[in-house]
């Protein structure tokens, strides 16, 4: 917990000794409002009529009221703008922090989870922080100042006093003794909620065409009973709380003017008398305020495992190492768009077997190399290697003569445009998500946007209502799913890149804008290098070079013409999807 204060400045540091000083000093003018109460009591109770007195008493009760309720929303009003701040810093670092993290660390966590963390986490951590400043320095300032004050009244009084506050912190104690772990478990279970509920809604049309409404509704029934029966269990154990403060504050009085009774009863002399009753009016103010201060103390007690989990949570993030490290930054030679292998092996993070073993090729610049296999035979683990969405386990990934790991993102990602296997469209508009990113800090201009559009056969972005400023839904919900590939892939040319990398991104379209959008990218970009994960033989038959897939290794290089005549594994995929007629037309 502790730990995430490092997100405050320094002088907001001072600023936090500030607050503590304003506290201290709301308090003493709070208990003060107590001893003036007592000498109108006295002069009252005496039976004289020093109207004066009491005026200037009452004036003093008065100003001590207003200097508290003044220097409370002071505090208030500087420790907001404190909770604020450290919550945006702990959010935005949180946020960074995920930005940079690969694929792996991302799968580690899970989406949800990194939603919850970055949120509800957060907001968790920050209102302990708002209420804590205020409370853990005023609770134990209170009650020591009060205690002071009532030390030397009557012993019972005292006993009564410590009594209640015994009571209290007993019951108090079993009660978050036992729902403590269960306050660990509600982020665990905000989790689960968070990933039912986007499982659901990101995946409405299949669950409505499979008819899997049931199915859906008891998955998310199953995971919101057990955070139900969670809160259940810890509000039940909360709601004993009222009922015991309740008692308490009402009975502590009741003691003190049970015990202050019998003392005024017992004293003859009749100033002693007055002394008493103004003792115990004074007396019982002190005491709620004691029993109070304990009360402030176990609230934040009650808070503090949550938000200790939260903090966890948070910190976990943060210690996180990217297990894809920025290189030193590098000057690539003249020559660009050249991609090699050099003995590469790959295996996920804590597997045991590779996924690729001793892949070698090379791709020169301005070639079209595609790569086709079986399901699982690794064409995508290996396509995403080279913008580093992971890192080769052994072996080099070289761009342009220099490898991988030495160039920065940002220097990597400049020469790299990368069209994944699911579209991916932001809310916005056409333009906004075709411009998105910068190269050299500079964004592609109209021009380019226009050009890369009719590269990727995007013709239909001139027959919607705005053009290319009409809008695009989050995940381009409004459009359909070639047309979220052609604007995908739109956005990877508007950038200017010399390599341009397709992980399956033809699969949405039809077989004739499959066709047109290959010519258009041979003749108005022939100056780039093209990588093509592909499933469909007709996507890759004219490539310069195509690499054949199984199991991780490569069994097959070369044109489609030769690979149909010296690589069974290929002829058997060409075979299983066109007629031979088919295959000498193509």
């Amino acid at each position: 917990m502790f730990k995430l204060f490092r997100f405050l400045k320094k002088q907001e540091y001072l600023l936090l000794l500030l607050i503590v000083g304003m506290i201290v000093g709301n308090v003493y003018l709070e208990l003060e409002i107590f001893d003036y109460m007592k000498e109108i009591t006295t002069i009252i109770a005496a039976g004289g009529n020093n109207f004066r007195e009491i005026w200037i008493n009452g004036g003093y009760m008065l100003a001590c009221a207003v200097g508290a309720t003044v220097g409370a929303a002071v505090v208030n009003f500087f420790v907001a703008r404190l909770s604020a701040r450290l919550g945006m810093r702990i959010r935005s670092a949180v946020y960074d922090k995920v930005m940079n993290f690969s694929d792996a660390e991302i799968k580690h966590f899970s989406t949800a989870s990194l939603i919850t963390r970055s949120t509800n986490d957060v907001t968790q951590v920050q209102n302990l922080f708002s209420m804590g400043i205020r409370m853990i320095v005023r609770a134990p300032v209170m009650a020591i100042m009060a205690l002071c004050k009532i030390v030397s009244s009557d012993i019972s009084w005292t006993l009564a006093t410590i009594g209640a506050v015994v009571f209290l912190v007993i019951m108090i104690l079993v009660i978050v003794i036992v729902a403590v772990p269960k306050f660990r478990k509600i982020q665990t279970l905000t989790d689960n909620l968070n990933r039912v509920t986007r499982e659901g809604l990101t995946g409405t049309r299949v669950v409505r065409a499979f008819n899997a409404e049931d199915y859906q509704e008891k998955k998310f029934e199953k995971v919101n009973n057990d955070m139900m029966k969670n809160d259940l269990f810890i509000n039940r154990m909360m709601s004993l709380m009222d009922p015991t403060m309740s008692f308490i504050m009402n009975g502590l009085p009741l003691a003190i003017y049970i015990i202050g009774a019998s003392l005024i009863y017992n004293t003859p002399s009749l100033i002693d008398k007055i002394t008493l009753f103004a003792n115990m009016t004074t007396f019982s103010g002190y005491a709620i305020q004691v029993v109070m201060s304990f009360v402030m103390l176990i609230a934040i007690f009650i808070m503090f495992p949550r938000a200790q989990v939260s903090a966890s949570r948070i910190n976990e993030i943060l210690k996180t190492k990217n297990s894809i490290v920025d290189g030193d930054g590098t000057e690539a030679p003249i020559k660009t768009g050249e991609v090699q292998f050099v003995n590469v092996g790959f295996k996920y993070p804590d597997a045991e077997e590779y996924v690729l073993h001793d892949i070698n090729f090379k791709a020169e610049k301005g070639q079209v190399v595609a790569f086709i296999g079986s399901t699982g035979s690794g064409k995508s683990t290996l396509i995403n290697l080279v913008p580093r969405l992971y890192d080769a386990t052994e072996g080099q990934v070289i761009v342009d003569g220099v490898n991988v790991k030495d160039f920065t993102k940002e220097q990597l990602n400049n020469k790299i445009g990368y069209i994944a296997q699911k579209a991916v469209l932001f809310t916005g508009t056409v333009k906004t998500n075709v411009s998105l990113g910068e190269k050299d800090g500079l964004k592609p201009n109209d021009e380019e946007i226009e050009k890369a559009l009719d590269i990727a056969q995007a013709k239909f972005v001139k027959d919607l209502p705005k053009g290319v400023d009409s809008e695009i839904d989050q995940g381009g919900k409004n459009i359909s799913g070639g047309q979220k590939q052609r604007l995908s892939i739109a956005r990877a040319i508007a950038r200017d890149p010399e390599i341009l990398i397709f992980d399956d991104s033809f699969s949405a379209l039809d077989y004739k804008t499959d066709k047109e959008l290959r010519m258009a990218l041979k003749e108005k970009a022939a100056d780039k290098t093209c990588l093509i994960v592909a499933q469909r033989i007709g996507t890759i038959i004219d490539a310069d070079k195509i690499i054949v897939l199984d199991k991780g290794t490569i069994v097959g290089e070369g044109t489609h013409d030769e690979l149909m005549e010296n690589c069974k594994i290929y002829k058997e995929i060409a075979l299983s999807q066109l007629s031979k007629e088919e295959l000498k037309n193509a």
